[in-house]
């Protein structure tokens, strides 16, 4: 029986390939994005909706349960980005931060988990960021949103391990996506240059990851965050 793949943020980036990746192997994939995505695929599902609105998350999610009647994996991509110093950060974008970044992935962790506890099986996984153990200057509300999320992740492991569930994250160094597109160069080779393996993440780094997370034999492995990159 396919997989039934619930992906936030799949209009375009990552999210797109990951759609795409699973699409290729046969699963049946449901995506989200605020807007409306350039592409279709017979197996693919999308709803317009921004993660950190809980009514139409809740819509989403009875709508999946009356189509599929199970969610077999849940992949938190969707995210947003301020490259501030903190003294030029409103508090407004702090607060937009917060509600997709971390606001979001945990409602989608909640409720993907009340679906996925009834087959007691399920795969849940987070995106964290190196910008956080990195400690980037100008990344300050991004990089906190993200440590919120590795708290999360370690916490809902626990709490999600008696309903089979794995909740793991993953922590892509910069991918050349519009999160960066505005970042002067300058500041990207020096952050390229703290990492181990000095170049840009590509979509199939991140894919590699998260297929081994979501394999039937990972079902041990919760709980844990991988930071590429060799940060």
């Amino acid at each position: 029986m396919a997989r039934v793949i619930l992906i936030t943020g799949t209009r375009k980036g990552i999210g797109r390939a990951l759609a795409e990746h699973f699409l290729t192997l046969g699963d049946v994939v449901i995506g989200c994005s605020r807007s409306a995505p350039d592409w279709t695929h017979d197996n693919y599902q999308h709803f317009e909706l921004d993660v950190g609105d809980e009514p139409k998350v809740l819509e989403m999610f009875n709508a999946i349960r009356k189509t599929h009647g199970k969610l077999d994996c849940l992949i938190n991509n969707a995210g947003i980005a301020s490259m501030n110093h903190s003294l030029l950060t409103p508090l407004d974008t702090v607060k937009k931060i917060f509600s997709t970044n971390t606001f979001g992935t945990f409602l989608f962790c909640r409720e993907a988990a009340k679906i996925m506890r009834k087959r007691k099986t399920g795969r849940i996984v987070n995106f964290a960021t190196v910008a956080t153990p990195l400690k980037l200057e100008g990344e300050a509300i991004y990089a906190a949103s993200k440590a919120a999320i590795v708290s999360l992740t370690e916490t809902l492991a626990r709490e999600y391990a008696d309903f089979g569930i794995t909740v793991n994250a993953v922590g892509p160094t910069p991918i050349q996506t519009d999160l960066i597109r505005g970042v002067p160069q300058d500041k990207m080779d020096r952050l390229l240059a703290r990492q181990a393996v000095r170049r840009f993440g590509t979509y199939d780094d991140v894919i590699n990851v998260i297929d081994f997370y979501l394999r039937a034999e990972s079902d041990f492995v919760t709980g844990q965050v991988i930071y590429l990159g060799g940060v």
